[in-house]
C-alpha cells in the first residue's frame, strides 16, 4: 500500500497545524496500546494514525476532543454543587471585609492627617500670641526707660 501524506488528510481540517496536533495525539495513543481498526501492515503509529483520518475511520470531532481532553487540566461540569458556592461566597465575604478594612484605613489616616494639621495650627496660634506677649513686655519695657 502507498504511503500516506499530510496532503491526503489536510481536506479534514481547516489548517495544516490542527491536523498535525491531531495526528501526533493520535500516533502517540497508538503508541501507549490503544487498538485501531485498520490492518497495521509494518507501518508507524504516524502512518496509521494519518491513514485513520484519511479514511475517517475515527471522526474528526472524537480526534479533536481527545486532543483536548489529554491537555485539559479543569473539567467543567453542569451544575455547581454547594461546597464550591459556599466557598465563592466565603471568598466573595473576604474580599468585602478586605475592602471594608482598607476603608477604615483610610478613614483613619485622613482624621490623623486632620489632627496634624489642627495641631500645627494650634502650635502657629501658641507661637504668634507669645511673640506678641514678648513684643509687648519689649514696648512697656522700652516706655519705663523714656
Amino acid at each position: 500500500m502507498a504511503r500516506i501524506t499530510v496532503e491526503d488528510c489536510i481536506d479534514k481540517f481547516p489548517s495544516r497545524f490542527e491536523l498535525v496536533l491531531v495526528a501526533s495525539n493520535r500516533a502517540r495513543k497508538l503508541h501507549s496500546g490503544e487498538e485501531t481498526e485498520l490492518e497495521k501492515n509494518n507501518d508507524k503509529n504516524t502512518v496509521i494514525a494519518l491513514r485513520e483520518i484519511s479514511e475517517e475511520k475515527i471522526s474528526i470531532d472524537d480526534l479533536k476532543n481527545s486532543l483536548i481532553e489529554e491537555y485539559q487540566t479543569v473539567s467543567f461540569s453542569d451544575e455547581i454543587d454547594e461546597s464550591t458556592e459556599n466557598s465563592y461566597e466565603n471568598e466573595i465575604n473576604e474580599d468585602s471585609n478586605e475592602i471594608d478594612s482598607n476603608k477604615e484605613i483610610e478613614s483613619i489616616a485622613d482624621e490623623e492627617k486632620d489632627t496634624n494639621k489642627v495641631l500645627e495650627e494650634t502650635e502657629d496660634e501658641t507661637k504668634i500670641e507669645s511673640e506678641m506677649k514678648n513684643t509687648d513686655s519689649e514696648n512697656t519695657n522700652d516706655n519705663l526707660n523714656y
